[in-house]
């Protein structure tokens, strides 16, 4: 992996992502986490250092695109850094490769379907299931207010991250080994604030709408 190749493209996305003062979770401190976990998956799984590379430009403009838009800009985002990559003579075939491992973190791309797919979902969705989990779903609950000026209501925004981490699954075994224990750990604590906050309001109902969490 180019040292300096690294160097400057991390310079060049928080030039692209610094001004978005109002993208609490999607920001350049965001695609520094995507960029190590994924250098950091790579290596687990036995990656040359070309792979890695493309994993760790992939990982640092996953999320550029949200200088221009803030929903479905899948596209976009691959084309900044294929622009980018092209003006510094990046090789034509690594710089597909990077625009289709961008593509993949749309939340809609449900089957990846190589490692590198799979490595950069994993890494995208990380944070998640990690010690600072509140603080992140917080982040992306606070941006989601400011930007698209809404307000989402408790419990309902927990109830939807219970249903996010019921449905997440790992796609790597480097993954699986690192997170598992701690992704149940954050899901466990989830369900019960949410279970009790949800309670005062019905028993019965709440009764029902949990049974499937508790018996997951």
């Amino acid at each position: 992996m180019e040292k300096d190749i690294i160097k400057n493209a991390k310079k060049y996305v928080n030039m692209l992502l610094s001004p978005l003062n109002k993208h609490y979770y999607h920001s350049y401190e965001h695609s520094i986490d995507v960029m190590q976990r994924s250098v950091y998956l790579a290596e687990q799984e036995w990656l040359s250092a070309d792979d890695i590379e493309m994993l760790a430009l992939a990982g640092l403009f996953h999320d550029t695109w949200f200088i221009i838009k803030y929903d479905k800009n899948e596209p976009i985002w691959a084309k900044i850094a294929k622009n980018y990559l092209k003006s510094i003579s990046y090789p034509n075939d690594r710089i597909k490769k990077i625009e289709q491992i961008i593509l993949a973190t749309d939340p809609d791309y449900k089957t990846p379907k190589d490692i590198y797919e799979k490595i950069i979902k994993d890494a995208d969705m990380d944070n998640l299931w990690r010690d600072d989990f509140e603080k992140k779903s917080n982040d992306i609950k606070r941006e989601l207010e400011t930007i698209k000026k809404i307000k989402i209501k408790d419990p309902e925004w927990r109830h939807s991250l219970v249903e996010l981490l019921l449905e997440h699954k790992y796609n790597t075994e480097s993954q699986k080994k690192d997170r598992n224990i701690k992704k149940q750990e954050n899901l466990n604590k989830m369900i019960k604030e949410l279970k009790s906050e949800y309670c005062k309001v019905s028993t019965k109902k709440c009764e029902d709408d949990f049974k499937k969490y508790i018996e997951n």
